[in-house]
């Protein structure tokens, strides 16, 4: 290890144990060269994100392929840490997805890992800037099955089939659960291109779950006649833009 340098702390995550175990024996192979400390591991994306927010690691050895939450998913949410750690992915992709992540300069290890490899890919986490939140959404394939709120330097994940409505508030956007409210710092716009098939646009700055729609009724205030959205779940009633009227058409067909 070069004088001066600091030591990485790295988050090992991987579903399998024997992978996890095959990656202690790599870094220890490549520590005194490099300089590191596993300050932990963990088994799957739910664990990998409390243990981030606990140990704020500067490097995560990421595997792709999770049950629950799969590693890009998990790349995406750590990104919203106040220090997000350099992603360094470990995968067992086919060679069309290992050229996505070359073309974006995305840093992966291919299994089975070779010491060599990880050594050049821990350098290079030294200097590396995070991720950018665009290049991580152009690599998933799939929709988030959580979107996630920073709240006292933790991450809360908030399940996507839980969420009733999402609305745009000046830089945030407001996330209603039957239980509570979140804020993110994300695009209503984005959102609505990810889950197009989950959520409808009630309004300009509202999205509303398709499954939590339970009716339509006209309300008549200021003797202006409008439609607002009844929702499963809260109490709460959303108005339909003129310009989105054919909602509730289609919904009351």
């Amino acid at each position: 290890m070069s004088v001066g340098a600091q030591t990485l702390r790295l988050l090992v995550v991987d579903d399998e144990a024997p992978a996890r175990r095959r990656l202690r024996e790599l870094l220890a192979d490549v520590s005194q060269r490099v300089g590191l400390e596993i300050v932990a591991e963990a088994a799957n994306g739910r664990e990998a994100l409390s243990l981030a927010s606990e140990h704020a690691p500067d490097v995560v050895l990421l595997d792709i392929r999770m049950p629950e939450i799969e590693g890009i998913e998990v790349a995406r949410h750590l990104q919203k840490l106040e220090r997000p750690p350099a992603i360094i992915f470990t995968t067992a992709y086919d060679a069309y997805a290992i050229k996505a992540f070359e073309v974006h300069a995305v840093d992966y290890l291919l299994k089975p890992i070779r010491a060599a490899r990880l050594e050049d890919a821990l350098v290079r986490a030294r200097a590396s800037a995070p991720l950018k939140d665009e290049t991580l959404h152009t690599l998933q394939t799939e929709a988030r099955a959580h979107l996630c709120s920073q709240e006292r330097g933790r991450i809360h994940l908030i399940p996507v089939g839980d969420i009733v409505y999402l609305k745009a508030e000046l830089k945030y956007v407001t996330v209603r659960t039957a239980e509570r409210e979140f804020l993110l710092e994300e695009s209503l716009t984005r959102l609505e291109q990810e889950f197009s098939g989950r959520f409808v646009r009630v309004h300009r700055n509202c999205l509303v779950a398709r499954a939590a729609i339970r009716g339509f009724e006209r309300s008549h205030e200021e003797g202006e006649g409008h439609w607002l959205v009844l929702l499963s779940g809260i109490d709460e009633k959303l108005p339909v833009s003129r310009r989105q009227q054919h909602i509730v058409r289609e919904f009351r067909s």
